[in-house]
């Protein structure tokens, strides 16, 4: 590891290209009625959006803390506790937004606590709602803007604690920091006040009021008087008086990863507690026929049976089966082993990997799709028209992935005296909740819940399914605490997946190598119109960005380009996983503007450039990733991508070798602007997470169904990158003054792609499909 480092075509034509293109008038409408359904509920669009900074509900606090607003309170040992609405799953959050607080309040890192932010509207993720809009970056006007107020609008109202689509340090950058600003200013107008001087003449260092006579007061000895006073003037830094923000601080929660103190959802141990093994439906969409719960309860220490599947068929999203509930986690699980349970049929048991992809490719012969973005004129391409001169076809595939994160699936949960208690590693405590409260059959309020550390999360825990199913197994045990675990075997096979995806690319070059026309058709099922229903309840329609996001958002500057997919619905359960359908629609579309730049006669990186005249950032990017890679030792070769996503731009160099049919990664440059870089440490580290993280699913990842079930089970035909195999990750951050982008997951998309580049200049072989697969 590097320290980051700031820097100032074989296929045949398809049907797809002559079918009649959509317009945009379809979104406008979408949207323009968005915008005037919510103008019309009785003057709530009229009202200003609702505030961040003053909770409905007060902080859990001890020990004579007070609380100055809904996020910051202050300890008379000068102690400040932050609420914490987002959860640790390894990408530094505990850090990063603590920082935010710090740095307006002018007090050091580590005299922050955190607390648990109780679930109250102004912790929701409004980012990340709103940031879902199928809207191009480069494209501006009133129809964006008024959907985005209107959306973030509706996100303030629904307050939903999530953590997901890298939105964490994004959407807290505006609250988190108004939040710690309104502290000080309470804490200045009370020392003030006490010296019978002007605010102004005050400054704030390091925990202290301080006045120019020499007078300082500690923010401790302030807090109750400042919880009574007015805030006055709250004015936010700006960049160049940052102290903390852009600073390399070091991980809150790294010292307890390791030295064995830091809690994840396994780790909870209330006293008396059960543990449970599941069984779950092998085949998609089975159910249960009967279970011989008899025929173990004699095994050592199994104490009951739970057949979960009727209590949590309303959800929708939980799997049909049952739970072994037994003294220890091992008994439990070699009961649920022996159990005996017949299975119903269900309609997909003849269901394949083969008939999705041919039901993708039929679909995209018949249907047009939704058109995300258009841009001039796309009609049919054929050489000899319009000055084409040459024209590629590609077509491109990707696998459904699973999540394999580190920590098991689980929930710990206790039902007793009408309420519920809940440990869990949840990305998402608003979700939880509410499904526990429908399980069991109780008010939300009355469900209590712990989030833990997670043990990684990639979006498979933005899911509940574990939570109702622990519910409803602890609902049958005499108020004992339950721990469910689901084993690997359990987590693989019963995933939401990344979905599977179709792609077609037809584009028409002029004689000089000039592309006139680019266009691309894709299909895949819809992770948010399944998320949605099954934890929502909401009904499945209209466009989903994460289908095309990607593709359709890109910023090459194609004089005539069209971007259209076709959703499918998918019998597979669908997931958001670590950067959604830029994850795969990254390499279908930087791999086929490779084969454009190979079919022009081009290098791929001045082909790029070429296109990049009116982003200057993104040139910024790749020309930075470029320069630091310089020139590929001998034996191997350098691939390139550049992908923004989550609103990060990012810009990858591979370097390459092949031996045999293995494929090789060495070394990997990425350079990357995210906006302000609030703790450079944590993004170099999110950059190499997600280079690894793609590197396994560009090199291995595959989930293939056949006879309607998962065929991979563990890591032995479900591999992940090995230490050995890891390259070296050099990260560049590009220096900005604009506000903080997402990190997680940008780092992701672009490394299969640069990879296969790679590979073709290596090999000749242009690798289509993933996994990477040499023949």
């Amino acid at each position: 590891m590097k320290p980051a480092t700031t820097a100032t075509t074989a296929t045949t034509a398809t049907k797809a290209s002559m079918l009649k293109p959509t317009r945009l008038s379809r979104r406008r409408f979408i949207f323009s009625g968005v915008a005037a359904a919510g103008a019309l509920l009785v003057g709530w669009g009229a009202l200003p959006p609702r505030q961040r900074v003053r909770a409905s509900h007060p902080l859990p606090l001890t020990g004579g803390a007070v609380a100055l607003n809904g996020w910051v309170a202050i300890g008379t040992d000068g102690s400040v506790s932050v609420a914490m609405p987002r959860s640790e799953m390894g990408q530094g959050v505990h850090t990063a937004l603590p920082m935010l607080v710090a740095e307006e309040l002018d007090v050091p890192l580590s005299a922050v606590r955190l607390l648990q932010a109780p679930l109250d509207s102004i912790y929701g993720n409004v980012a990340m709602l709103r940031d879902g809009l199928p809207f191009h970056p480069d494209e501006q006007g009133n129809l964006k803007a008024v959907a985005q107020w209107t959306v973030g609008k509706v996100a303030r109202e629904l307050g939903l604690q999530i953590t997901g689509g890298s939105s964490s340090v994004k959407d807290a950058w505006g609250p988190m920091r108004e939040a710690g600003a309104t502290a000080r200013a309470l804490l200045v107008a009370a020392a003030a006040r006490e010296w019978r001087v002007a605010p102004a003449e005050c400054r704030t260092e390091a925990g202290f009021v301080l006045h120019a006579s020499g007078k300082r007061l500690a923010y401790g000895a302030l807090a109750a008087r400042a919880a009574l006073s007015e805030p006055g003037e709250v004015r936010l830094k700006q960049p160049r008086e940052f102290k903390l923000i852009g600073t390399p601080a070091p991980r809150r929660d790294s010292a307890a990863k390791v030295n064995g103190s830091a809690g994840f959802g396994i780790d909870a141990r209330p006293p008396g507690l059960l543990y449970a093994a599941v069984r779950m439906a092998p085949v998609l969409g089975a159910g249960v026929a009967s279970v011989d719960a008899q025929a173990v309860k004699g095994m050592p220490g199994v104490s009951r049976v739970v057949d979960f599947s009727a209590a949590l068929s309303p959800l929708g999203g939980a799997r049909a089966g049952a739970a072994v509930v037994a003294a220890s986690y091992w008994q439990a699980k070699q009961a649920a082993l022996a159990l005996p349970i017949t299975w119903t049929e269900g309609p997909h048991g003849k269901l394949s990997s083969e008939q999705i992809f041919q039901e993708f490719a039929a679909k995209l012969d018949s249907e047009s799709g939704y058109a995300y973005h258009q841009v001039g004129e796309v009609g049919a391409i054929a050489q000899g028209v319009g000055g084409v001169a040459k024209v590629l076809n590609a077509e491109y595939r990707a696998p459904y992935l699973a999540h394999a994160a580190m920590e098991p699936v689980n929930c710990t949960a206790q039902v007793k005296d009408g309420k519920v208690w809940l440990w869990a590693a949840t990305q998402s405590p608003s979700l939880a909740v509410k499904a526990a409260a429908k399980v069991a059959g109780v008010a939300a309020a009355d469900v209590v819940l712990e989030v833990t550390l997670l043990g990684g999360g990639f979006g498979r825990r933005l899911d509940v399914d574990m939570v109702a199913q622990a519910v409803a197994v602890a609902m049958q045990c005499g108020g004992a605490p339950v721990q469910l675990i689901w084993s690997r075997e359990d987590d693989i096979g019963h995933d939401v997946y990344r979905p599977a995806a179709l792609a077609r690319f037809s584009a028409g070059l002029d004689a000089g190598g000039k592309v006139l026309v680019y266009d691309n058709h894709s299909a895949s099922g819809s992770v948010s119109h399944q998320f949605f229903k099954r934890n929502l309840g909401l009904p499945p329609g209209g466009p989903d960005k994460t289908t095309a996001e990607g593709e359709f958002d890109m910023q090459y500057e194609f004089a005539n380009q069209r971007i259209r997919h076709v959703i499918v619905d998918s019998p597979v359960p669908l997931g958001y996983w670590r950067s959604v359908g830029h994850s795969h629609n990254a390499f279908f579309k930087e791999s086929f503007v490779d084969e454009l730049a190979h079919a022009a006669g081009q290098d791929g990186v001045a082909f790029r450039r070429a296109l990049l005249a009116r982003h200057p950032r993104h040139l910024a990017v790749l020309d930075a990733a470029v320069a630091r890679a310089g020139a590929a030792p001998a034996g191997r070769a350098h691939g390139v991508a550049l992908h923004q996503s989550f609103g990060t731009i990012v810009a990858q160099v591979a370097e390459v070798s092949v031996e045999g049919r293995e494929i090789r990664v060495h070394r990997v440059v990425c350079a990357l602007d995210c906006g302000i870089a609030v703790n450079p440490n944590i993004i170099a580290q999110q950059a190499e997470s997600a280079v690894v993280f793609g590197l396994s699913a560009a090199l291995f990842g595959a989930v293939t169904i056949k006879d309607g079930k998962v065929e991979q089970s563990n890591f032995h035909d479900y591999p992940v990158l090995r230490m050995g195999q890891a390259p070296e990750v050099e990260t560049i951050i590009i220096a900005s003054a604009e506000p903080p982008e997402g990190m997680g997951e940008p780092a992701t998309p672009p490394i299969a792609p640069a990879v296969a580049n790679a590979v073709f200049k290596l090999t000749g072989q242009r690798l289509r499909s993933l996994p990477l697969t040499l023949a």
